[in-house]
């Protein structure tokens, strides 16, 4: 009898050991109930992880039709909440009259405000019309008022904003696509270009969706490359956040799909990537987002990422 009782609180430990280290993460697509792509993630003064993708609408009728942005954050990446949307396509007065087209994001602090910056064309020529718009709020996941377009910024193909806020308090501001990439310093009030815009040197097979962290004493560039038929995300790394880059590699391979855009952020002492696939889907235009751990060797170099799900 006392063999059998041991047999079984053997059986229960192992099932209880399995369920704890079976809950240390989401499972990868972390978002079920909609189709999301291109997470920017960023961890806030209140000790969460908030992420802020596009999102695509189901049934996959085409990217045209991405009309707007849902905030979702963690405190432990098991469980996430969906604050809902933030902003959308008719929000945007100064925008594409047929609205859509709301594409990668990106998120900021500074000096106690959020500034979301997004991706958006200002006529029915979408390609040729693209600007950068800029929604402020006094929270992270809630009351973005749209301020209008960053001046001097935007263009054929220039898209995916990515915000960089070194250690000094200094931001940055980075987007591109069709090959190129530019960046430029932001004045304090978020949406200035202090100075002009200038092309990034040293980036091999730059495709799209650039972004930019600090590890140590470098700066990362990630982005997407130009393999056919599907893209694999690629880094570069500089000791100046406006480069020269100087090219690493391939650190990720392609998600299943054809576009990746991804972001990287530490959380609680553990470096994180984040990405999209389709998963779900098995369509190109319903893409659901993912996260995996990322890891650094002793030179800096980034390991490749594994892909779970």
């Amino acid at each position: 009898m006392q063999s059998k009782k041991s047999y079984l609180s053997a059986i229960l430990f192992t099932l209880i050991t399995i369920s704890c280290f079976a809950q240390q993460r989401a499972e990868n697509p972390f978002i079920k109930h909609m189709y999301t792509a291109d997470p920017s993630a960023h961890v806030w003064d209140d000790g969460r992880l908030y992420v802020y993708p596009s999102h695509d609408v189901a049934p996959a009728r085409g990217c045209d039709l991405m009309d707007g942005y849902h905030v979702f954050s963690t405190d432990d990446m098991i469980t996430w909440k969906d604050h809902g949307e933030i902003l959308h396509s008719r929000d945007v007065k100064w925008g594409r009259p047929e609205g859509g087209f709301m594409w990668a994001p990106d998120c900021a602090y500074k000096g106690g405000k959020y500034y979301f910056y997004y991706p958006h064309p200002s006529g029915s020529e979408w390609n040729k019309t693209w600007k950068i718009g800029v929604a402020v709020s006094d929270y992270p996941d809630k009351g973005f008022k749209d301020k209008g377009y960053m001046k001097g910024v935007g263009g054929f193909a220039m898209i995916d904003p990515s915000i960089f806020i070194d250690d000094d308090g200094v931001g940055y501001f980075y987007y591109g696509g069709g090959g190129k990439c530019a960046a430029g310093k932001l004045k304090e009030n978020m949406m200035d270009i202090d100075g002009v815009l200038k092309l990034q040197e040293g980036l091999a097979d730059f495709h799209e969706a650039p972004w930019v962290f600090k590890y140590k004493d470098l700066y990362y560039l990630i982005h997407s490359d130009n393999a056919s038929p599907l893209n694999n995300m690629v880094y570069a790394t500089s000791k100046n956040p406006l480069g020269s880059w100087k090219n690493g590699g391939v650190f990720m391979n392609e998600v299943g799909c054809e576009t990746t855009h991804g972001s990287v952020v530490k959380y609680k002492d553990q470096w994180y990537m984040f990405y999209h696939n389709q998963a779900l889907s098995n369509e190109g235009n319903l893409r659901s987002i993912c996260f995996d751990k990322l890891f650094f060797n002793e030179d800096g170099t980034i390991q490749k990422v594994i892909q779970t799900k």
